[in-house]
């Protein structure tokens, strides 16, 4: 089945191998994507979808140094290059729209930009900044309800901007410990207010952006990325985790999104997200239902030939496999990744890596 095309009446796609969101940092002048990137996606175009790395609807978003963003002209025009590219191969490309909330180094922000998140409580531990190396995490500014309605504009202004730059549609990235997930998660998450204090609090903030995202250009062209049990950036599990997550996705679900992608991080020695767990949000999802976590060919054709998912997601067999696809149809040796080149500058580790018969 990975092989296999998809259709559905709002989406049409060659096959079931999904391109997984990955922070590459070559967006090196003002987080605007560029003619290296351009060529990069170009080259992974037979995925049967890409979802381009985390990009911030927000200069407050931009935490790390040189992800791109999706909030002024340039960007568009960037991006406009990006997706050309890919639809020139007959790809399909949506993007990530991540803020990074309280995950960021004000170093790595542009002028005027600040750190918010749900409380005013640093992330443990540091990031790397370009100017000074690692640094500790900023102090965020908690944010008001003013700041939450801000953002959420922000997040459907940058929709409308991915649109236009030409995406086939965006995932918004409520995973992996940034900003929506921030809202989510229990463990950070300690506000009394209408955002924070019970699982609906909680979901507050995500079912906003997910509303405003859908009517901004449709809820066939928006997916959302969910990571329970992950433990990334300081989040992890708390008491009323699975029924919280249950409603969320049922409530997603009612908005007609057009896919839910659920992110399991027990290959990387997180805590796996229950079998059962997965089990009712799948039943709980109406639309696509995207699974990923250490896949490879084997355990990616067991998912979709039990009905478990609809699309596999594959993340770093695509960073050094640009042919991931006609590789694993082959069953042909797959590249290395070069850890070291993960997020520097250049082709170096990006552009690089052969395809078969190079």
């Amino acid at each position: 089945m990975l092989f296999e095309p998809l259709k559905t009446p709002t989406i049409q796609l060659g096959n079931r191998a999904v391109m997984a969101p990955m922070t590459r940092s070559r967006a090196v002048d003002a987080n605007t994507p560029n003619t290296l990137m351009a060529e990069y996606y170009a080259q992974r175009a037979s995925a049967g979808l890409i979802v381009a790395e985390g990009t911030s609807p927000s200069p407050n978003g931009l935490g790390y140094p040189r992800i791109p963003g999706l909030f002024n002209d340039a960007h568009v025009r960037g991006w406009r290059a990006v997706t050309d590219a890919v639809h020139a191969k007959g790809g399909k490309i949506f993007v990530q729209l991540m803020h990074t909330g309280r995950v960021t180094q004000l170093a790595n922000l542009p002028a005027c930009a600040e750190v918010l998140g749900p409380m005013a409580v640093a992330c443990p531990g540091e990031m790397y900044t370009d100017s000074h190396g690692m640094q500790p995490h900023s102090v965020p500014r908690a944010m008001t309800t003013a700041d939450i309605s801000h953002a959420v504009d922000e997040y459907a202004k940058s929709a409308q901007l991915a649109i236009e730059a030409g995406f086939d549609g965006i995932e918004l990235h409520a995973a992996n410990g940034y900003l929506i997930e921030q809202f989510l998660n229990a463990n950070v998450n300690q506000r009394t207010d209408a955002y924070g204090g019970s699982s609906e609090g909680r979901n507050r903030f995500a079912l906003e952006i997910a509303r405003a995202t859908a009517d901004a250009i449709g809820p066939d062209r928006v997916g959302i990325r969910l990571s329970p049990y992950g433990v990334f950036n300081s989040t992890g599990a708390f008491s009323d985790i699975e029924a919280q997550y249950e409603a969320l996705t049922r409530e997603l679900s009612a908005l007609g999104l057009q896919y839910l992608h659920l992110l399991d991080h027990s290959a990387l020695g997180a805590p796996p997200v229950p079998a059962e767990l997965k089990s009712r949000l799948r039943a709980s999802f109406q639309g696509l239902f995207i699974l990923a976590g250490g896949f490879d060919r084997a355990n990616a054709e067991s998912e979709l030939v039990a009905g478990r998912a609809d699309l596999i997601a594959f993340a770093r067999p695509y960073l050094a496999n640009p042919d991931l696809v006609e590789r694993m149809q082959a069953d042909a040796a797959l590249n290395t990744a070069d850890v070291a080149t993960f997020y520097t500058p250049g082709p170096k580790g990006y552009t690089d890596y052969p395809a078969l018969g190079r």
